[in-house]
This record gives structure tokens, C-alpha cells and sequence, in this order.
């Protein structure tokens, strides 16, 4: 089965490892990812506060692309890339007069029709049935499943799961064999692109993060965003200096974790990227 594939510019750069290991994880299955030809950035949060029209035209050319490509389907994998292309196609259905002027300004036509499905959405469509039957090696650790601030809101567009009390990755988790926790920080801002600029911002925001889920017993941190996997993950340093404690909790893809599951190799999933690494049951 193919299914259209937006990796962004995080997938193609500083989160390799969620490309890999959701490509990985795809094949299993036998999905096939068919990556959008020509594809180029969707302006991610950072165009929206240049240039309205700018911000607008970024993902609609990725949008106009992926139909012109005869795509109906599209895994957006990266959380900032699935705001932008989901909230810019809101914004294109609902203003015939700001579609026809993208649409003049990138020369091709944009239907509206195209279905952009984050990598939660596409595991529940095509994969959760079948990961019972596949599954070798149980994740079997308490984990504290983060949403982050992109997945959900706004929930009047985006429409996926619950806003305060999200539970889809949740559920995926456990039907690898792990016991999802009940915690506070579900869907608490990380810091995001906060991460070189102010990243005594990020070590407060991302601290409170990591704390809780440690204070709920949790073993492994679930994420589904390369921006809040980074700023967890990497920025641990300054993390522990803020919490005044030395935290070796891992963060993790949600494509890594139900890949181990399913028997996919360490290397397969690029666990060794990790700058907190995950030991070894």
C-alpha cells in the first residue's frame, strides 16, 4: 500500500532518526511512503510572523505539489509540518478568495481535498490492528506519552483526540506492550524553537516536562515532534542544571519504540542517535 510522505526539513536534517525509523517501521508493514517530488519547507512556526502570505504560500506549495502527484493521502510525521499544512488547508477551504490568490501566485491548482494524517493517525488507520500478531520483544516500561503543543491545537481545525487529555499515542504504546502514565504535561509547550535563542527558557519549560513524568515513575518519554524530542532530549544538560539533578530518563519517537516491539533493530531505528541514550531491559 503507498501512502504520500511529507519528511520535512527536521526528517532530511537534525531528526534523521525519525525518518528512519518511521520508514522502518512502514516497511514492516507494507507501507510504502512515496515522498513528495519537489517538496521544499513549509515555512514551519517561524514564516507565520514574517509574512502572512508567505506562511501560506510555504505548505500550500506543498499541498499543490502532493495533489498535482495524484496523492489523496499524506504522512506528515514532523508535528510543526502537520500544524502548518493542516491549518493552511483550513485556511484555503474557507477563503475561496485567499485560495485563488496562492493558487495564482504558486501557477497550480489546489483542491482542498487532500487527507494530511500525522503519524499517530496513520499508525491507528494501517498499522494498530496488526501489531499484536507482530510483536517479538514487549516494550514493556511505564511511559509518559507527550503530545506537545502542536498535535492537538488548534483543535477546532486539527480535530485530533482530546486537547487537554490526548489518548491515542497512549493507546498505541500499550498494544506494544508498555503501561501508559497518567500525567500533567501531556500537551505542555516544550520551549520549541525557543532552543537556541532563550535555552534557560527551554531548561524551565522542558525541566517541569521531564520532572513530572520522572515524579509518575516513568521509564521512557513517547514524543511524536523532532522540535520537542530535540529540546528534551539534547538540551538534558541544561535540563539537570535547572532541576538541580542528574535525569537519564530517554526520549523517544513513538516509531522507535513500537519498531523495537515489533523485533526492528537498534540500528534499523536509529536509537544510537540518542544523547540520552536507552539502556537495555
Amino acid at each position: 500500500m503507498e501512502i504520500g510522505f511529507y519528511p520535512g526539513c527536521s526528517l532530511n536534517g537534525t531528526s534523521l532518526e525519525y525518518a528512519q525509523s518511521t520508514l522502518a517501521l512502514a516497511k514492516t508493514f507494507g507501507i510504502t511512503p512515496v515522498e513528495i517530488t519537489g517538496w521544499s519547507c513549509c515555512g514551519a512556526t517561524a514564516a507565520h510572523n514574517l509574512n502572512h502570505e508567505l506562511a501560506v504560500a510555504l505548505p500550500a506549495r506543498v499541498l499543490a505539489l502532493a495533489e498535482k502527484q495524484g496523492l489523496t493521502e499524506l504522512l506528515v510525521p514532523c508535528a510543526a509540518c502537520y500544524n502548518r499544512l493542516s491549518v493552511t488547508q483550513h485556511a484555503l477551504n474557507t477563503n475561496e478568495a485567499l485560495r485563488k490568490n496562492i493558487s495564482q501566485t504558486l501557477q497550480m491548482p489546489l483542491s482542498g481535498k487532500l487527507r494530511i494524517l500525522n503519524v499517530m493517525q496513520v499508525i491507528e488507520k494501517y498499522i494498530a490492528d496488526k501489531i499484536p500478531a507482530k510483536v517479538v520483544k514487549p516494550f514493556t516500561r511505564k511511559v509518559a506519552c507527550y503530545y506537545g503543543c502542536l498535535l492537538v491545537r488548534p483543535h477546532d481545525v486539527l480535530q485530533f483526540d482530546r486537547l487537554e487529555d490526548p489518548q491515542s499515542m497512549d493507546r498505541l504504546m500499550a498494544q506494544a506492550g508498555a503501561t501508559p502514565l497518567d500525567w500533567g504535561y501531556k500537551t505542555e509547550c516544550c520551549g520549541a524553537g525557543f532552543s537556541v535563542s532563550r535555552t534557560d527558557v527551554v531548561a524551565k519549560l522542558s525541566g517541569k516536562i521531564v520532572k513530572d513524568a520522572l515524579d509518575r515513575g516513568a521509564e521512557a518519554i513517547i514524543v511524536a515532534c523532532p522540535m520537542c524530542q530535540s529540546n528534551l532530549d539534547m538540551r538534558r544538560p541544561h535540563i539537570d542544571r535547572y532541576l538541580k539533578m542528574k535525569t537519564t530518563i530517554p526520549v523517544m519517537y513513538i516509531t522507535q519504540a513500537i519498531g523495537l516491539a515489533v523485533g526492528l533493530s537498534r540500528k534499523e531505528l536509529g536509537l544510537e542517535k540518542l544523547f540520552v541514550k536507552m539502556i537495555d531491559d
